[in-house]
């Protein structure tokens, strides 16, 4: 072959971001095992950044345009999500059904559940998520404002940051949730350049499957974890915001994390960082391929090499718009808990925390409060899970160019990103988890059922439920490639 080509996406586009920090006092204990309430200071701004996604040819466009807000929090529990949405949609006039906030899920931002006003700095919770939704709404209408003909160039890079995270202990035979140096991982970081008619950079985007658990229980400050020195080192070499969307990554988190240091956060980030700039370096100019150029006398004969334009036919064929939004109805798994028997069990731990406490006993304390915790979040969960035998499972999938792009609802294991890779290979695919948060909490491969590990023993549907999303979603776009 005497060329090579760089796959591109051509659309209209357009970007805005905020700063979305909650105020110092806030609450917020994310973890189980932490020991403070309320957040300290603050390690580095959360921002919130909008793309807004339309078809060049408006011919083409199906269901309207795509809209994804990039928040730095860890999710927000489903009436919070809907209220949200709801009011973003009526301030901006897009349809409810085109916005979705992709969560980073950093744990560092704190736990930001209306329902838990009665909390230490809880009170300070609903003006926050008053602020941040007025603050979405603006960004989604300048976003849509600064709209314009853009290119995504995609390449992809690696970063050894994540590492599989279930982990057998020996000696306590049982799993942990922790690095695994022998477990299967997507390493790749799938990069993408969008660059403006005039070849300026207008953002990075930056997909990467790696929970942002660097910072755990120890740590009081608010923080991005390391998507925000990851967005610094783009961002200084670049000029333009870095957009980080986060991966399949139930299953996946940093080699290094559960501290209280953000120094370790922020050297996570870099080690990323690093990797998407060194991945930018090897892009093309936009919109060229790499063509053989011809042999040059010299002490050697050379073969010549050089960046060419591509032609009106081919330019054509990167501005295929096609998106499709449907549900895929999972069953919820047998043996599920009632809610009166997480209520006995929450007030059971609770009564041995308070005897723990009045004992002078800190860790049994620690450790009653976190199984406490538990069972509070299976209390909340149960209050957003639809009836019915199933969960209808909300997909967005759209192919811009040469591109798939899958947002997808709640926390899935890494085989989701590795299987349709693998069966689409050269296509880049963005793969967006926790969209719109996670109330079907988390999808583990059928194998990992019965096994003792977290991830699982909180999951609300049946085992299966991954393979089968896998496959409808691989039948999409196998569709398309076919058309």
């Amino acid at each position: 072959m005497n060329y090579v080509d760089t796959p591109y996406s051509i659309c209209r586009i357009g970007v805005a971001r905020c700063d979305v920090t909650p105020p110092v006092g806030i609450y917020h204990r994310t973890w189980g095992a932490a020991t403070h309430d309320i957040a300290s200071a603050v390690h580095r701004p959360l921002t919130a950044t909008a793309l807004v996604f339309q078809a060049m040819d408006k011919a083409q466009e199906s269901h309207g345009e795509q809209i994804v807000i990039a928040v730095d929090h860890c999710l927000l529990l489903a009436g919070d999500m809907e209220k949200l949405l709801h009011s973003v949609s009526k301030q901006t006039g897009v349809p409810r059904e085109h916005l979705e906030v992709a969560f980073s899920h950093t744990h560092g931002a704190g736990l930001l559940d209306s329902g838990r006003g009665h909390l230490p700095g809880g009170n300070l919770i609903q003006p926050y998520l008053d602020m941040l939704t007025n603050r979405v709404a603006d960004i989604v209408q300048q976003a849509r404002r600064n709209v314009q003909p853009a290119t995504l160039s995609y390449v992809t890079g690696h970063s050894p940051l994540a590492a599989h995270r279930d982990f057998w202990d020996e000696t306590t035979k049982q799993f942990v949730c922790g690095f695994n140096p022998e477990g299967p991982v997507d390493d790749s970081v799938l990069v993408v350049r969008v660059t403006g008619s005039t070849g300026a950079t207008l953002a990075t985007v930056v997909n990467y499957a790696c929970h942002p658990t660097t910072l755990a229980w120890q740590n009081t400050l608010i923080s991005p974890d390391y998507p925000g020195a990851l967005r610094e080192v783009v961002e200084q070499a670049t000029g333009a915001p870095c957009v980080f969307l986060q991966g399949a990554s139930g299953d996946i988190g940093p080699r290094e994390g559960y501290v209280g240091d953000v120094a370790v956060a922020d050297r996570n980030g870099r080690q990323l960082g690093y990797a998407v700039l060194a991945a930018l370096e090897s892009l093309p100019p936009a919109r060229t391929r790499f063509q053989y150029a011809g042999p040059v006398v010299s002490g050697a004969t050379l073969g010549t090499w050089v960046h060419t334009a591509l032609d009106e036919q081919a330019l054509t064929g990167k501005m295929r718009w096609r998106l499709r939004r449907w549900t895929v109805d999972l069953n919820y798994r047998d043996g599920l808990p009632t809610v009166a028997q997480t209520q006995r069990a929450r007030d059971d731990w609770h009564a041995q925390e308070q005897a723990a406490l009045r004992a002078g006993d800190q860790d049994r304390a620690r450790d009653c409060h976190a199984l406490v915790e538990r069972q509070d979040r299976w209390l909340a969960r149960f209050k957003t899970l639809p009836p019915g035998p199933s969960f209808p499972l909300p997909i967005t999938l759209w192919q811009i160019g040469d591109a798939v792009w899958l947002n997808v609802e709640a926390e899935h294991y890494n085989m989701l990103q590795r299987d349709l890779r693998s069966r689409f290979p050269g296509v880049p695919l963005i793969v967006t988890t926790i969209v719109n948060g996670s109330r079907a909490v988390y999808l583990p491969p059928a194998d990992v059922y019965g096994k003792g590990i977290y991830q699982e023993s909180i999951a609300v549907l049946a085992p299966g439920s991954l393979e089968k999303l896998i496959d409808h979603i691989a039948a999409q776009i196998g569709q398309w490639q076919d058309d």
